[in-house]
């Protein structure tokens, strides 16, 4: 419940925010009357993300196992892809992305068609919709709490959204540097998490060579063999007799970090080369800390009374704030 608590309340402020620059900049410019057709835009995004999830989780009944778990570990690949492309991408334009919503406004009040407005509330959040989606099916279905589970994701997407009021209103400061900063580094571990999950969902489907498979290890009496003598085919351990599966430290540690009580190699090297890699490039872009400015107010903020969206320290290399 946590670990989909964090993703809704990360996924659903960068939601709010964008909104909140779209709605701040409509009333500055004194072009309330297109407001409807921004909420128009938002309401098709969520609904599309609403769809998929009903779609992916009650369209699975009808599939056979293996048909399941193929599905399964596909759209794991795919909410991982997502999730990679959103963190850099929230750290390459986090700099420029008041201008660029303004901008893109600017064009489609222009033009003056209806649904230039409409596509840009509806871009503007389905990106975070499907991308939460996504990641949060994948969470579900690796460890299966699917109350709690989505309770936590809607409890956070509600704090979200108050917290994006609150802050466009000026009541509340928050330093969003840091808090994107960690939430950044949390979905990094997240995702790695799912890739391993995704893998399990493979092997199991076929696709991938695994314990599942003819090809395993296995000893004398039939047993696919752990650590590593089962390299690179079997179990790379299993503690499942100190740590029973499903029980509720499982449960927090595959949510955390992606841990099960019986893992197979291609799941430990996916989720360490995940780390590894991904975590490295994200340091990489995080701006020394001695680089960070003070959230400020610019002119067009204070008159907007919503404060400029501190996503901006979080932007990559100092020189990419000129692009």
């Amino acid at each position: 419940m946590l670990a989909t608590f964090l993703i809704g309340l990360r996924e659903g402020l960068e939601a709010a925010l964008v909104v909140g620059i779209l709605v701040a900049y409509l009333t500055r410019i004194d072009r309330r009357d297109v407001l409807p057709r921004v909420w128009t835009g938002v309401g098709l995004a969520i609904a599309l993300a609403v769809g998929i999830g009903a779609f992916l989780t009650f369209g699975a009944y009808s599939l056979t196992f293996q048909g399941q778990e193929l599905i399964g570990g596909l759209m794991s690949l795919l909410a991982v892809g997502l999730v990679t492309w959103m963190i850099f991408w929230m750290q390459k334009t986090s700099r420029t992305m008041k201008k660029t919503l303004e901008g893109g406004i600017d064009r489609a009040l222009a033009r003056g068609g209806m649904w230039g407005i409409v596509i840009i509330g509806f871009v503007s959040v389905a990106r975070e919709g499907i991308e939460t989606t996504l990641l949060l099916w994948s969470m579900v279905q690796s460890f299966g709490d699917t109350p709690s589970s989505l309770l936590g994701a809607l409890l956070g997407i509600l704090a979200a959204v108050v917290l994006g009021w609150l802050l466009a209103r000026g009541m509340v400061r928050v330093d969003l540097r840091v808090f994107f900063l960690w939430t950044g580094a949390f979905l990094v571990v997240v995702a790695a998490g799912v890739l391993a999950y995704s893998m399990h969902d493979l092997q199991e489907a076929g696709v991938l060579p695994g314990p599942f498979t003819a090809a395993a290890p296995v000893d004398a009496a039939g047993n696919v063999l752990v650590g590593w003598a089962g390299f690179p085919l079997g179990w790379a351990f299993d503690v499942s007799t100190a740590i029973a599966p499903g029980g509720p430290l499982a449960v927090i540690l595959q949510a955390l970090v992606g841990f099960m009580p019986q893992m197979t190699w291609f799941q430990v090297i996916a989720w360490v080369l995940y780390v590894g890699i991904v975590g490295a490039f994200f340091l990489r872009g995080v701006r020394p800390a001695r680089a960070a400015s003070t959230p400020v107010r610019t002119p067009d903020a204070a008159a907007a009374n919503i404060p400029v969206p501190t996503l901006e320290p979080v932007a990559g290399h100092p020189k990419q704030g000129a692009q």
